[in-house]
């Protein structure tokens, strides 16, 4: 047995003794005082009753009265003498079954009977261990004595409480047993959660299968979503350290190989071997670095940074933004076909400057890795977006995981060649403003094409 199921049945234990102390307590000193405070409140009710009723229909009644009421009713004269009355009543209560060696008729009571007012008596017979509760009442010129015998609950309570006693215990014992087999049931489940947690602890993300139809099985619900959202998490924690370590390699490889001419050609001037191209060698390698810190710094930079999200017009964005191209695609004679006959709706919300940069990466990157010297880009409106595509061909093979194009430093050409490959920062670039605009984008591979696209929410002009 576990501490819980011990607790549950030590407290439910302690409550029942409680409540047990509580009616012992209650039969013990306040239940004879509440049968003779209910006894006097009926026999109070009965003669106001009798009060109003006729003299001469009480004197028929009495009998009916007797049986419905359980009382005794007797009477007699009221022009009797005080001894006389004592004694006439006294023989007729003898009659009826009611022996009382304690009963007096006092002449205040007399008094009071005959200004009118009920006279309400209750005579302790201890030998009997019984009392007599009895009301006087007048009526014309009768004296009606209404009364009921009450018997002594002191032996009888204190034999009720011994037997309580017993019962209790008994009560108490088969409590014990069941609560022992209930609280299992409950405790039961809640094993099995501590389990999981503790599974979880260790970063197992185990999962309960409790159908209790209660609370503990809302729980059990509540534990394997949070299990199945920290084992997303992990698994995403851990995507993000191994991206973090490729970060890490990638820039060393990035920063190394320039810095390793850097001192090669440092060296060689050093003895004496320039022949004139050092220095404009060793600036070149400079200036990559610079460029790369640079485009380190924009990256994190546009993570930061607050955008200003206004609406402009995209067509005449575009068409700057590949004018900007013309130049090299020119000279690597490639061929780019623009359609955007589906584009009606032209002005989008977004922030200009930042749509532009991701404009010229996937401008520039179409035309450094097209493998047939085509390019399409397509221009129109999907429901409340617009939508932005550019595909070219792709003969490099398939990359086993395409997703990674959006990383940081990975680059498409093995070689890392940096006519063909760059930084590998770019991608990085678009995807975090991208991001930001909270756009649908993402890529496509087929067919030896590859495909890329982003998609901006449409707003009315100048709005």
């Amino acid at each position: 047995m576990n501490k819980l199921n011990k607790k549950l049945i030590l407290r439910i234990s302690l409550v029942f003794i409680i409540v047990s102390m509580f009616s012992f307590g209650m039969n013990t000193f306040f239940l004879s005082k509440y049968l003779l405070y209910q006894k006097k409140h009926a026999l109070a009710l009965l003669t106001e009753q009798l009060e109003i009723m006729d003299t001469s229909q009480l004197l028929r009644d009495v009998e009916v009265i007797e049986n419905k009421h359980g009382v005794t009713v007797v009477y007699t004269s009221i022009f009797e003498k005080n001894e006389n009355l004592n004694t006439i009543i006294s023989d007729k209560l003898n009659k009826k079954g009611i022996t009382l060696s304690k009963f007096w008729i006092t002449e205040e009571s007399i008094a009071k009977l005959n200004e009118n007012s009920m006279v309400r008596k209750i005579y302790n017979q201890e030998k009997l261990k019984s009392s007599f509760l009895v009301t006087f009442l007048k009526k014309d010129n009768y004296i009606f004595v209404v009364g009921e015998s009450i018997s002594h609950s002191t032996d009888t309570l204190a034999i009720v409480n011994q037997f309580n006693v017993y019962v209790y215990i008994g009560e108490l014992l088969l409590l014990i047993l069941l609560s022992g087999l209930f609280t299992k049931q409950i405790v039961r489940p809640l094993t099995q959660i501590q389990e999981a947690a503790e599974g979880i602890s260790k970063l197992s993300f185990t999962k309960v299968d409790i159908q209790t139809g209660d609370e503990i099985e809302s729980l059990a619900m509540s534990m394997n979503q949070m299990s199945d959202k920290l084992k997303q998490a992990h698994q995403a924690m851990e995507e993000k350290n191994q991206n973090l370590r490729d970060f890490i390699a990638n820039i060393s490889h990035e920063l190394k190989t320039p810095l390793s001419i850097i001192k090669a050609y440092t060296l060689g001037i050093k003895d004496g071997m320039d022949d004139g191209t050092y220095l404009d060698v060793i600036g070149q390698q400079t200036d990559d670095i610079s460029g790369l810190i640079s485009k380190l710094l924009e990256l994190s930079k546009l993570q930061t940074e607050q955008y200003q999200i206004t609406p402009f017009d995209f067509r005449p964005l575009f068409h700057k933004t590949l004018q900007k191209h013309r130049i090299s695609i020119q000279q690597q004679h490639v061929e780019i076909s623009v359609d955007d006959s589906l584009l009606q709706d032209s002005w989008v919300l977004a922030d200009e400057q930042k749509i532009e940069m991701v404009l010229n990466n996937f401008i520039s990157n179409a035309v450094k890795y097209t493998s047939n010297r085509q390019i399409q880009i397509t221009i129109g409106n999907r429901e409340s977006d617009l939508l932005f595509t550019i595909a070219n061909g792709f003969a490099n093979g398939e990359p086993s995981h395409w997703d990674n194009v959006w990383e940081p430093f990975y680059v498409m050409e093995s070689s890392r060649n940096k006519l063909l490959s760059g930084t590998g920062l770019g991608l990085s670039i678009a995807r975090t403003i991208l991001q930001k605009h909270n756009s649908r984008f993402g890529l496509h591979v087929q067919n030896g094409e590859i495909e890329f696209y982003f998609s901006l929410p449409v707003c009315l002009k100048g709005q």
